[in-house]
């Protein structure tokens, strides 16, 4: 009987500790001290040829500047940004007409108010110099807001 009174009250003091410490992560959990968006980086990339090389999230709006590293020059160069919830109000495309290789599309500038830690998707609809196809090419935006 001494032995199971033991192991009793080993569980009941140990159940009692760990109630105690999963409270206390839940309680950080609820008031958003181990958010993990707090801890993202800010990033913005674009795949397939493109680079993301400046990019600024203001109470004004979304700024980005795209470089053209296909290898050749591109004539028609559209770029989308499309925001998540709570921003997807921050939307809206930008046609910078051509773009030759290695140049710089210059800041271009989405006008909304974003809130919050801003996650966006940035499309790049381009055609290759001398080509009759269109293709299109996709990329991402996390920042803070400055």
């Amino acid at each position: 009987m001494k032995r199971a009174q033991a192991a009793m009250e080993f569980l009941m003091t140990y159940g009692w500790a760990i109630l105690v410490v999963l409270a206390a992560i839940g309680a950080l959990a609820y008031f958003g001290v181990l958010s993990p968006g707090r801890f993202m980086p800010s990033k913005c990339v674009v795949s397939g040829g493109f680079t993301c090389t400046e990019y600024k999230v203001s109470s004004t709006g979304v700024q980005i500047n795209i470089q053209n590293n296909l290898g050749v020059d591109a004539d028609i160069v559209n770029i989308t940004l499309a925001g998540d919830a709570p921003n997807d109000g921050c939307a809206g495309t930008n046609a910078t007409g051509g773009l030759n290789n290695g140049e710089k599309s210059g800041l271009i500038t989405f006008s909304c108010t974003p809130t919050g830690k801003f996650r966006g998707d940035i499309t790049v609809l381009y055609r290759k110099s001398g080509e009759t196809v269109t293709h299109t090419t996709t990329g991402s935006i996390v920042s803070n807001i400055e």
